[in-house]
């Protein structure tokens, strides 16, 4: 039997099929909506990271899970939020030592979590799939339509270095990754 903790609800990994994390997690707050425990959960997260990208000359926001497979659930444990969870179509029981007694994340472990979240909703990272020594095309501004080779990266600033021949003599050129493609 599990014992309800009366203190702050603390947060457990669930398993859940991968690809259908939105499914699941909509599924366990509609089960929680139908319960007489709804005051024992709290947050349910799907950890994901916010990557722009550029494709066709436009900047896209993409989502990534963190944690395929995963979701987050904020709760106290008793006997009937466990029995919601492993009566929940989708969701495959909690992550941990032993799977009749949950394991919850440490404090340092959600931190980090939940920091990570939140950074990447404030300041999405940029995808730049180029690497050095890679040769490009330059797509924008003023050497529009030149061929060039990255020579550097710097992803916190979203910029590449890259080398690009003008009147002869190699010339390098900070561009934003936006404004190069592939050749």
């Amino acid at each position: 039997m599990i014992v309800a903790e009366l203190m702050e609800k603390k947060w457990y990994v669930v398993r859940v099929s991968t690809a259908r994390e939105e499914t699941a997690k909509k599924k366990l707050e509609l089960a929680i909506d139908f319960s007489n425990c709804k005051d024992d959960f709290g947050r349910i997260l799907i950890p994901e990271e916010h990557f722009t990208e550029v494709k066709n000359g436009e900047k896209h926001v993409i989502k990534r899970k963190i944690y395929s497979g995963y979701i987050l659930v904020e709760m106290n444990v008793s006997d009937e939020t466990y029995s919601l969870i492993s009566d929940v179509r989708g969701l495959g029981g909690f992550v941990g030592i032993n799977r009749k007694v949950p394991t919850p994340l440490s404090k340092k472990e959600i931190d980090r979590i939940l920091d990570a979240i939140e950074e990447g909703k404030e300041k999405p990272k940029l995808k730049i799939e180029f690497d050095v020594g890679q040769t490009v095309k330059i797509s924008s501004g003023p050497f529009e339509s030149y061929d060039g080779i990255v020579e550097e990266i710097y992803p916190d600033k979203g910029l590449l270095r890259v080398n690009v021949s003008i009147f002869g003599r190699q010339t390098p050129v900070e561009l934003e990754y936006w404004q190069i493609e592939s050749t």
